[in-house]
């Protein structure tokens, strides 16, 4: 079968993926064992080192020091973004060059491990450290260990105290009655009406992420732990979205006041109150705004409705199937998975580090968004959950901003979201 860009995007992950392979869940390909010479040539794709400070982190002192370790392994490294990820790897696969190591997020490894794209790893590695069990689920598929975590990115919610101040508001809300009534009260208009403050801005982040967000604090699922059952269909995940379009209505909040990547947010500039937000805004704010958070005016919670929730996102380190190096591969997996790796890694993303060991260190007194995410590590839930994850997931934020822009109400959002989503697990 011949395999061209056009039929992998089509594909869109997992039907990428079986092509690509060759093999179904119950097919399989052959895995080296990953016990020989630690020796030769190994690709790394990773999209974790972006721009010149990662690229500089990585090759002038993570692989340096592995190196250091291992002097018979040369690592070549492919940089891409999350945007370009899963058509990277796909196409990777089609032409049979998938990269010996690979970075992933939350969510990709039950597709790819179920396809054996990826080699499963020795589960002693699970234990090395003190790891919060929720970090450990999304690197785990049919009970077996696929990768190592890295550095984390949660969805917390930010606002500002001198905002919240100035209307007498003196706490965070408790629930989203109180969210959207505080929304409406921190809002603010010109003369003409046009909206100059949102009171709440919830789509400056993924609208993916956030609506899960929204699910989990509304005590929902994505799916059943099988993987196969669609769960989000039922009133937590309509009330979820119907938030968004109430907060809307209510004119306290608008789905043009967007943040681009690297620009001031809303928060930043004062166009709104509280935000969703990842818990990198920290590093943003001491680039750009260091005031900010000098005078001690922007503040941070965990979302909460039925219950507290924080989405827990990040990027994982696996190894592939196929690679021929695959004793050099895993050495290079379990290198990226220790602390002397993970936080500098964090650091320069303002991410939160994958094992809690790291808990004392400087950099995480020092972060206040990072050392609320861990203290709340119990109340974190991932997305993802099913094998058929990468195809879904392509289609959930063009779904629900049907709703959020007046094409279609949120349940009948919500009700294709579900449709679409089984179509996809019943071709697994």
């Amino acid at each position: 079968m011949e395999y061209t860009r056009r039929s992998v995007l089509t594909a869109l992950g997992l039907g990428a993926v079986a092509a690509a392979t060759g093999c179904s869940a119950s097919g399989g390909t052959t895995q080296a064992a990953a016990d020989g010479p630690v020796e030769g040539e190994i690709n790394l794709l990773t999209p974790l080192f972006e721009g010149s400070t990662g690229k500089e982190l990585l090759e002038g002192k993570l692989l340096p020091a592995f190196k250091q370790k291992n002097p018979n392994v040369t690592v070549k490294v492919d940089y891409t973004t999350y945007a370009a990820l899963n058509e990277k790897i796909t196409t990777s696969l089609a032409g049979g060059l998938m990269p010996d190591v690979v970075m992933l997020g939350v969510g990709w490894i039950p597709p790819f491990a179920h396809k054996k794209v990826l080699a499963p790893l020795p589960d002693e590695l699970a234990k090395r450290y003190d790891y919060e069990d929720r970090v450990l689920e999304p690197s785990r598929f049919d009970g077996k260990l696929y990768a190592l975590p890295m550095v984390l990115d949660t969805r917390i919610v930010t606002y500002r105290k001198d905002l919240f101040a100035e209307a007498g508001i003196t706490a965070p809300p408790k629930d989203w009655a109180e969210l959207r009534s505080m929304a409406k009260e921190l809002a603010r208009t010109d003369a003409s009406g046009k909206l100059t403050r949102v009171g709440f801005d919830p789509f400056s982040i993924d609208l993916r992420q956030c609506w899960e967000t929204f699910l989990f604090a509304n005590d929902g699922n994505l799916f059943d732990e099988a993987g196969q059952q669609v769960k989000f269909d039922d009133e937590r995940g309509v009330e979820a979205l119907q938030l968004f379009l109430d907060v809307i209505k209510d004119k306290s909040a608008d789905y043009s006041f967007k943040s681009s990547a690297g620009q001031p947010t809303t928060l930043q500039q004062g166009r709104s109150a509280m935000m969703m937000s990842n818990n990198s805004l920290w590093v943003q704010l001491k680039k750009q705004n260091p005031e900010l958070l000098a005078e001690d005016k922007v503040g941070a919670f965990i979302l909460a409705n039925k219950v507290p929730a924080m989405l827990q996102g990040g990027t994982m380190v696996a190894r592939s199937a196929s690679s021929k190096h695959a004793a050099a591969a895993q050495a290079l997996v379990e290198f990226m998975g220790t602390p002397e790796s993970i936080l500098p890694t964090a650091e320069q993303r303002g991410s939160v580090p994958g094992v809690q060991d790291l808990r004392t260190s400087d950099y995480v007194k020092n972060n206040g968004f990072v050392k609320l995410a861990l203290d709340n590590m119990s109340k974190a839930r991932s997305e993802g959950g099913t094998a058929a994850w990468m195809e879904i997931r392509e289609k959930i934020k063009t779904t629900l901003e049907t709703a959020v822009v007046g094409k279609r109400t949120a349940k009948e959002a919500i009700d294709e979201l579900a449709n679409l989503s089984k179509e996809a697990i019943s071709r697994l």
